[in-house]
């Protein structure tokens, strides 16, 4: 496992629709069938030793996410990255 684990966001506890890259979520997991914590790991691990832009195309190649799924995943952990 990566060296920092992200976090998958809880749901607004307002009810209001998530901002940003989590926005995907829902829909990432309603299209692939998986929870997005998985996705969120994959992309961790890969990120411990490929730049964004191969770790997209990895998961577009090799798992079949769609472009904006694929980046909205490897944008989320970057950025919980960035604020630990």
């Amino acid at each position: 496992m990566s060296r920092d684990r992200v976090l998958a966001p809880a749901p607004p506890a307002d009810g209001s629709r998530p901002k940003g890259p989590a926005s995907y979520f829902p829909s990432i997991e309603a299209t692939y069938g998986r929870p997005v914590q998985e996705w969120l790991d994959l992309a961790a691990d890969r990120l411990d030793v490929d730049p964004h832009m191969q770790v997209v195309a990895w998961l577009k190649a090799e798992h079949g996410l769609g472009h904006g799924h694929a980046n909205a995943v490897v944008a989320y952990v970057k950025a919980a990255r960035a604020a630990q």
